[in-house]
């Protein structure tokens, strides 16, 4: 894997990413609404737990060294940290950090735009939560934007995924890596709100 700008008639990785993964992106969002973790706060507890869960899973993949050659600042993105004060702060178990996910660094480019994208979304769900008496200060700080919004560090990890050189085979992988990602997060989902 090389960082070298695609041909500017190629569309972008995340953009196919997009196409290849709506589909089991929109069945986390429906399983997540049908899972109506906004209705009281003991839901949005278990709310919490899928995401320690899940956000959990990826630490080694944003501490990974040649991931974040590929993808400089990585290690500062995981909200995993923020999750754990967001439980603290309810008054919640804080559980140990999940079994890491297995990737190949394709597969994790995947894995990353899957739990990156999820960012964007963390806005609506927000204000969501800010309906049970939660802001970014109580339970909801993963929930947060960056300092500097939520577009620009979404566009610029968009920029530096779309910048990288794979061959067909990564490529295949890297779209594996995020519908196993939204698959991950849906049995996750399952499984705490069972």
């Amino acid at each position: 894997m090389a960082s070298v700008p695609l041909p500017p008639t190629e569309p972008g990785r995340c953009k196919r990413l997009k196409a290849a993964s709506s589909q089991a992106h929109d069945d986390v969002d429906q399983r997540v609404m049908a899972a109506r973790p906004f209705a009281t706060r003991e839901r949005y507890g278990h709310f919490l737990q899928v995401q320690h869960r899940f956000h959990g899973s990826l630490l080694a993949l944003y501490r990974d060294e040649q991931l974040n050659l590929l993808l400089p600042g990585l290690a500062q993105l995981s909200r995993f940290a923020a999750i754990e004060h967001d439980l603290d702060a309810l008054g919640l178990p804080v559980p140990a950090p999940p079994r890491q996910v297995c990737a190949s660094p394709a597969q994790a480019l995947g894995w990353l735009y899957c739990s990156e994208g999820s960012n964007l979304g963390a806005a609506f769900l927000l204000k969501h939560a800010q309906r049970l008496g939660l802001d970014t200060d109580l339970g909801a700080r993963h929930l947060a934007p960056p300092p500097q919004g939520r577009a620009l560090p979404w566009r610029q990890f968009v920029a530096r995924l779309d910048g990288l050189s794979l061959n067909a085979q990564e490529e295949a992988e890297v779209v594996a890596g995020a519908i196993a990602a939204f698959g991950s997060y849906q049995a996750h989902l399952r499984a705490v709100f069972a």
